[in-house]
């Protein structure tokens, strides 16, 4: 069963959150969060992305760029632009995209429950990845960035958030960039904190949706401080990560698209033709064409847009794995005809979040940069938590969220 805990939370006060808030670090590099923190001393991207601090090109792995990091997150509390809430509690995150409001709760997840399987992952990690992420926790010693789960959906808590929803929130607030509204309530009433508490007792598993390297870094350096701590009682804060859990049915996964320097020596003709073996491909000519179904994909090349539909036998719905289309796609179009073998190392493809729309992947084509695009179908939360429950991993580069949480409402302070 999930063990959480509240927390007292370090965020900014009212008056600077929109000054403080971020993007996730890693959604943007060290050029683009220079412009956007501009002139703002009070940016989060000095404490996430600290290389910024320093003459452009250096490396966001430089030890000194770690210490920044820790310099600023201390600056920033002695200066009054983070302050550390007096009592343990949970807080309500809410994010609002075209209409679309999903409401998540603001949580200590248990590091145990990470070990041990509770929390459930649906994506490898790179050991590269995990060690810059654990050493800014380390350096920090706070979970500065949430991680994002999923739980199933829950009546009994839908009913809070709900009456929470329906009060003065504490930020409310629309970000530049996204565009997106953001708001955050406060629960610090003892029997709504035990009614969260107990509630998540319940559940057998929580579902990690973004953020694997972060939740991985967390829980590792959780792990660190208990065998590090000669009198540990499992009791202390570090025994806790930061997390945003959201009902399952509330998020939003996107389209994860493919684009593609070259047909592997082919013509764009025997391209097409190839493709026949396991997909009915029909020419919807110029006009963007995006997948209306599962087992669909929308093929862009020298102009024009088809539809490709995978052929009976080319999928087993009762494998969780085999059913997704990024494996359909991934064997009998990226392996079988074009000869990428690796999607996380191999130079000859890109991926395009959905949120950039179709023309991003015909503007990439329509360049020169690359040959073809290909639009996958959204893959469900259901099959997510399917693929986690089941034990198997996602194939890389399978699912897109969005919104993204923002960063620095909340921070999570480690003692």
């Amino acid at each position: 069963m999930a063990i959480i805990k509240p927390f007292k939370g370090i965020r900014p006060p009212k008056e600077y959150v929109e000054r403080v808030e971020s993007r996730p670090y890693d959604v943007l590099d060290s050029e683009e969060a220079r412009a956007e923190a501009g002139d703002n001393e009070m940016s989060l991207y000095r404490i996430i992305k600290p290389e910024i601090n320093f003459e452009p090109g250096t490396s966001e792995y430089d030890p000194r760029v770690y210490e920044k990091a820790a310099e600023n997150f201390q600056m920033f509390q002695d200066k009054g632009w983070l302050k550390q809430d007096d009592k343990d509690q949970y807080y309500i995150y809410a994010q609002t995209m075209n209409g679309k409001t999903q409401y998540g709760l603001v949580v200590g997840a248990y590091v145990n429950d990470y070990m041990t399987g509770v929390i459930k992952k649906h994506e490898l990690t790179r050991r590269d990845k995990e060690e810059d992420r654990m050493k800014h926790v380390r350096v920090n010693n706070a979970n500065i960035e949430p991680v994002f789960f999923a739980y199933p959906d829950n009546t009994t808590l839908d009913t809070l958030i709900m009456r929470y929803a329906a009060t003065a929130p504490e930020y409310d607030f629309i970000a530049p960039i996204d565009g997106f509204r953001h708001q955050l309530w406060v629960i610090s009433d003892d029997n709504d904190i035990k009614l969260i508490t107990d509630e998540f007792a319940k559940m057998p598993s929580l579902y990690i949706a973004d953020g694997h390297h972060r939740s991985a870094a967390a829980a590792l350096v959780g792990a660190e401080k208990q065998q590090q701590n000669p009198n540990h009682k499992g009791d202390e804060e570090y025994n806790y990560f930061m997390a945003v859990c959201f009902q399952a049915s509330q998020l939003t996964i996107l389209d994860y698209n493919r684009v593609v320097k070259d047909l592997n020596g082919m013509t764009t003709e025997q391209f097409l033709e190839a493709l026949k073996k396991n997909f009915t491909v029909t020419d919807k000519g110029t006009e963007a064409y995006k997948p209306a179904k599962l087992h669909e994909f929308s093929l862009y090349v020298d102009g024009r847009w088809y539809s490709l539909v995978a052929k009976e036998g080319t999928f087993n719905d009762a494998d969780p794995i085999g059913v997704l289309d990024v494996d359909i796609s991934s064997r009998l179009i990226l392996d079988d005809l074009l000869g990428i073998k690796d999607l996380r190392s191999d130079k000859r493809i890109d991926f395009v979040g959905g949120l950039r729309g179709l023309e991003e992947l015909k503007r990439r084509v329509d360049n020169g940069e690359m040959k073809m695009a290909l639009a996958l179908y959204p893959v469900s939360m259901q099959q997510i938590m399917d693929i986690a429950d089941s034990g198997n991993i996602m194939p890389p580069k399978a699912t897109w969220f969005e919104p993204k949480l923002r960063s620095g409402l909340v921070i999570h302070k480690l003692s």
